[in-house]
């Protein structure tokens, strides 16, 4: 989870909560299980002050925020405006809830129907319970959490940016690199090749949360392969090779770029291969299509879209038993952010793509030999969208 240091404005989200008829956005935690929550209230980042018990921040459509402290943590949210209550035994917290909730019917929190969307469910049932006995109807909080968690301020596209560009130099080099290994009969392993990266992130002053993944052959056919020093693979002549690294600056406020290339280490690029990757790269560009047309004319795209385009063209292309996940995540200070994703196969996200998000468009097909994706990023513009990068065309033939 991100951690972003601006101002929460009050006045924007009571706003948007008349706009969607609704009465309040009730934002809770108890000991960092609602990141979004801490986040947006900046909790998250006050230093020297303890947040061990449950505490709830309600901004009603209208009126003054309030606020439910421990009594042994009085200063949680002290730094939001508003008028805070105090608890100390479970009696009173529950009263106290009940005259926060005054007045509210339909609230929204971090709850997400049937775990939907796993990225917006933090609250947990049993508090979510608690709430509707106090007599308010929950309702998901996703669309608030995009617009007020997810939009990326001109500095944060700026970081988008230069973090794309820093990791495409990466890709280039470690392709350049194994090439030359092979050339010169120099044996070399997935495992090399990841470190070798790990330490051009340093140079280019990047940060992860991972290692990038470097798999070869039938490991690129796990999308989650990740080579480690006692499980990887030689890199061999003739072989498919699956780059995808993630990363963003070193500073605070940073956002993530996230990319995917494949090359194969022979002249001659497999008839099976060549194919597959073609359909990839064809769902790919028709879902980057679908959101530059919809931007441009002013109509709305939501995610499950995004991701229809792309993996019905590999069902259509007969490659749809091979789909093991979605088109696409939303991007931001980390590498799944909390935006909308271009899903309609893991979950059905129903959020609008909105002016100021990034995300990944990275179709993939697997199978026991080899895997194939491709991988880029995008940006939305209020009558816009590009893609922060070049675009792969071809498997690399690196030898």
């Amino acid at each position: 989870m991100h951690s972003r240091s601006r101002a929460l404005d009050v006045a924007a989200i009571q706003a948007a909560l008349r706009a969607d008829g609704l009465d309040g956005w009730l934002l809770y935690d108890f000991r960092g299980t609602n990141a979004i929550a801490a986040d947006l209230t900046g909790v998250a980042q006050r230093g020297g002050h303890m947040a061990t018990r449950r505490w709830y921040y309600l901004i009603p459509a209208t009126g003054a925020p309030r606020a439910l402290v421990h009594a042994i943590e009085p200063d949680t949210l002290a730094h939001l405006p508003g008028e805070t209550r105090r608890y100390a035994g479970r009696t009173q917290m529950h009263a106290g809830l009940q005259a926060v909730l005054t007045g509210i019917r339909r609230v929204a929190m971090e709850y997400s129907p049937q775990c939907a969307i796993p990225y917006i469910a933090r609250v947990d049932a049993g508090t979510v319970e608690l709430i509707r006995s106090l007599g308010a109807e929950v309702v998901s909080s996703g669309d608030l959490v995009q617009r007020f968690s997810a939009v990326w301020t001109d500095p944060e596209i700026a970081s988008h940016l230069a973090a794309s560009a820093a990791l495409y130099r990466i890709k280039d080099r470690a392709f350049e690199e194994i090439t030359q290994r092979l050339r010169y009969g120099v044996q070399t392993t997935e495992w090399d090749i990841q470190q070798l990266m790990v330490e051009w992130f340093r140079q280019e002053q990047l940060v992860s949360d991972s290692p990038p993944m470097v798999s070869a052959q039938e490991h690129a056919g796990n999308p989650h392969y990740l080579p480690t020093a006692d499980r990887h693979r030689t890199i061999g002549r003739n072989e498919l090779v699956l780059l995808d690294l993630w990363g963003k600056l070193d500073q605070e406020g940073s956002v993530y770029a996230d990319i995917t290339w494949v090359g194969f280490t022979g002249p001659k690029i497999p008839k099976t291969m060549a194919a597959a990757f073609s359909v990839v790269a064809a769902a790919r560009d028709m879902a980057v299509s679908l959101v530059r047309d919809r931007v441009a004319a002013g109509l709305p795209v939501r995610g499950f879209e995004v991701d229809r385009a792309a993996s019905g063209t590999i069902r259509d292309a007969g490659y749809g038993a091979q789909i093991l996940h979605r088109t696409g995540h939303s991007l931001g200070e980390s590498v799944h952010g909390t935006g909308v994703n271009m899903d309609d196969f893991e979950t059905h996200d129903d959020r609008r793509l909105l002016p100021g998000t990034g995300f990944t468009v990275e179709p993939g097909v697997y199978f026991p030999d080899f895997g194939i994706r491709s991988e880029i990023n995008m940006i939305v513009r209020e009558r816009s969208a590009e893609v922060s990068g070049p675009l792969q065309s071809a498997i690399l033939a690196l030898v």
